[in-house]
């Protein structure tokens, strides 16, 4: 087992991120994580493949595919390459770090000797679980794709890779705990034959700072103003929007804002609804928080999710979700959102309409959100990690072998 730290309330954990840690998407999830950690004062050992942006100078920072400025590039070596080079090295520096780490934290792609090597040494892990099980995305996705008849082509996001499903699930078969951010990721391990309590709860979080009402919003200003923010694909469920705006009696002199890239063949498919005039593709924007103070809804119809950070981002910005319950169980149906089942085009007609006519309801759902800035921090989301930490090393020392409920795995 690992030695006891100098402090005992302090957990000591080397965080290992396959990729550049501070960039987009699940890059600036990892950062605000490592940052919220930080906060509730865990000691941090840092070991991206490079980072982009500056972590709190407590953590101890050491990537593994760059020093100073000098990066080894992704595209030289390809993704498996690079993150099984990135897993190689942080596997080999675990046995230096024996007795001075209680836990280990990874990542997916990235982690398969890493975690070998932790409980080689008996230091306990936790695998991030930033989306659903992958097989379960794939098969959802897959199935979604043939339905309404766009092809995925290899390396797209989403799209089936017999290579990277069989990384993962050895992943998952090797991490103690699975850190699942949702109840949604939780059910879809559990339906893969997954013991519950190898299954972590934890949460991400908002940069408050960055996302804020507006202090002079009106919400009987005007007509609704419905927002879309992300990349456009499939598995967001951009279509499930699209045919619901055109359905709801919304889409007559109000506006769909859609803040992000799509997928050229999907952008293809949905080209006659993007084109009605009430419906704006701004494609990528830097501008987000603004687009988020300035609307009324954002609409998330997600087919597979792992969390749904816009969600958090859109509430404390004062902006109501009208989600899908694949996203966040942040979201409360009729508390400070409307939720529908995955699919359900008539409910969300519903939702998108009760909020065009109703303001009254829809300030209600807004200054519920609104109360819950405080609890949805990146920092709050940090201290709740660090008891999933001290949770999982205390099931881990409470026998010299491995927890056998920990252990079982999935089929």
């Amino acid at each position: 087992m690992t030695h006891s730290s100098p402090n005992p309330d302090r957990v000591r954990v080397l965080y290992s991120f396959p990729n550049k840690i501070g960039g987009e998407r699940i890059c600036y999830t990892a950062w605000q994580q490592v940052n919220g950690l930080a906060a509730a004062g865990a000691e941090v050992l840092l070991s991206p493949a490079s980072s982009c942006r500056p972590v709190p100078p407590e953590v101890s920072l050491r990537p593994t595919l760059a020093r100073g400025k000098l990066r080894i590039p992704f595209k030289l070596l390809g993704n498996g390459r690079a993150h099984a080079l990135h897993d190689h090295i942080v596997a080999c520096r675990i046995e230096k770090l024996a007795g001075q780490i209680d836990i280990v934290h990874t990542w997916p792609s990235g982690a398969r000797r890493t975690l070998e090597a932790a409980a080689k040494f008996g230091i306990p892990t936790v695998l991030e679980r930033c989306n659903s099980h992958t097989r379960y995305a794939y098969e959802v996705v897959q199935k979604e794709c043939e339905r309404i008849g766009v092809y995925l082509p290899p390396g797209y996001e989403s799209a089936w890779n017999d290579e990277v499903l069989r990384v993962e699930e050895e992943e998952f078969r090797l991490a103690d705990r699975l850190l699942c951010p949702s109840d949604f990721v939780v059910q879809t391990f559990l339906d893969k034959g997954f013991s519950r309590d190898r299954l972590a709860r934890h949460i991400y979080g908002f940069d408050e700072k960055t996302y804020c009402p507006a202090p002079d919003y009106k919400p009987n200003q005007g007509g609704l103003r419905m927002l879309f923010v992300g990349f456009c694909a499939v598995r967001k469920g951009m279509h499930y929007a699209l045919e619901a705006w055109l359905k709801s009696p919304a889409h007559r002199g109000c506006t769909f804002t859609i803040a992000g890239d799509f997928m050229p063949e999907y952008a293809k498919k949905l080209a006659p609804m993007l084109s009605h005039p009430s419906v704006r593709a701004l494609g990528h924007r830097n501008d987000i928080p603004e687009l988020m103070r300035n609307s009324d809804v954002l609409v998330l119809p997600s087919v597979e999710e792992g969390f749904g950070l816009v969600c958090l981002e859109a509430m404390g910005s004062g902006c109501v979700p009208l989600v899908s319950d694949a996203c966040t169980d942040v979201c409360k149906h009729m508390d400070n959102s409307l939720v529908h089942h995955v699919g359900d085009v008539g409910a969300l007609t519903q939702h998108i309409t009760l909020l065009h006519e109703n303001r009254i309801l829809l300030q209600r759902l807004r200054s519920a959100g609104l109360s819950l800035r405080s609890s949805l921090t990146w920092d709050a989301a940090g201290a709740r990690l660090l008891d999933v930490y001290r949770e999982t090393i205390s099931m881990y020392s409470k026998s010299s072998d491995r927890v056998p409920s920990l252990v079982g795995v999935g089929n």
